[in-house]
């Protein structure tokens, strides 16, 4: 039986299909917008911060339609959702036929890949199997190497393969550093709310995909803030009532190393000035070169950790029953 530990560890693999992927023909672009919800449109988030590396721009879209400036714009919009049928992007995709734009894909299958295939719009298909949230390196790999072909950001095949490196290093066939640490910070996590924090650009992506990997494979609440932003407002937000901060929630602080002084400074300041008004968890440090390696330095321990709070709750991290419940019924609705 295939676990959530087992797809974690599949993720070098899916990195590594990415960097030998053979890209389509995109028309050249000045900037991108990533459409996708959820396991998909986390995609864009990580092309987001790639391309601002890179001084470029990509622009990530979670909704229904596509924002009213994508006309005057024109954009290459990259339409994202690992089934192909996710009703939103279906929506984005329509949006972008009625401004006059031709969207590029990326879908294992599903009515998405069909229209690509139909119409002969640009399309990556990443292979099927794993649920969204556990192909992350398919599907981030997948809209890199189409911004890659735009122009968008550069070539993207060795920082892809150095992820690939550096997250199996951290793995280590199940027993490297990566392992120990999410399950020292799971059990530091037992009994509160999971808030991560991470500066702008990398660790702010990853506090943000923890936060969804602990709702998910967890079932377990959990939030995600950015520095410096949180430096004025959050910050204050544990005052009133001390018993919920101390007892309650539980913080994890996400580190890059490339990440502006100033904020690594605010980081370690915030960490302790919080230190008496919540619990404290712990520190991730990011691992790698490459924007995108020191990245998914830090996905892979929080796909980890989101894990071990599953399985010291006792749950299993796989079925998401509520989400197809309400996928179900706004089926229902629209039949």
């Amino acid at each position: 039986m295939t676990t959530m530990r087992d797809l974690i560890a599949d993720l070098p693999a899916q990195l590594r299909w990415a960097a030998d992927v053979e890209p389509p023909e995109v028309p050249a672009a000045a900037e991108m917008l990533v459409a996708g919800m959820g396991g998909s449109g986390i995609a864009g988030d990580v092309a987001a911060v790639v391309a601002e590396a890179a001084g470029r721009r990509v622009g990530v879209h979670k909704s229904y339609g596509l924002p009213a400036w994508v006309g005057d714009a024109g954009p290459l919009v990259a339409a994202v959702s690992h089934s192909g049928n996710t009703e939103e992007t279906l929506s984005s995709v329509a949006a972008a036929l009625s401004a006059g734009l031709h969207p590029a894909v990326v879908a294992s299958g599903g009515r998405l890949a069909e229209m690509a295939a139909d119409r002969g719009w640009p399309a990556i298909v990443i292979p099927a199997g794993p649920q969204p949230r556990a192909a992350v390196g398919y599907l981030a790999g997948a809209v890199l190497r189409l911004a890659e072909a735009a122009g968008v950001v550069p070539p993207m095949a060795a920082d892809l393969a150095e992820a690939a490196d550096v997250v199996e290093g951290l793995l280590d066939g199940g027993d490297g550093p990566a392992v120990a640490l999410a399950a020292d910070l799971a059990e530091g996590l037992e009994g509160r709310v999971a808030l991560v924090y991470g500066g702008h650009g990398p660790a702010a992506v990853a506090a943000y995909r923890w936060k969804c990997q602990i709702n998910e494979n967890g079932k377990s609440p959990a939030y995600a803030g950015t520095l410096p932003e949180l430096d004025h407002n959050e910050i204050v937000g544990w005052d009133a009532d001390p018993r919920l901060g101390r007892d309650r929630v539980g913080i994890i602080t996400l580190c890059d190393r490339d990440a502006h002084p100033r904020v690594s400074r605010r980081a370690e300041l915030t960490t302790d000035l919080l230190g008496g008004r919540v619990g404290v968890v712990g520190t991730v440090e990011a691992q790698g070169r490459s924007v995108l390696a020191r990245l998914f330095s830090l996905v892979v321990v929080g796909d980890l950790v989101s894990v071990a709070v599953a399985e010291r709750a006792g749950v299993d991290p796989m079925p998401v029953e509520i989400i197809q419940t309400l996928k179900r019924r706004l089926a229902e609705e629209e039949a």
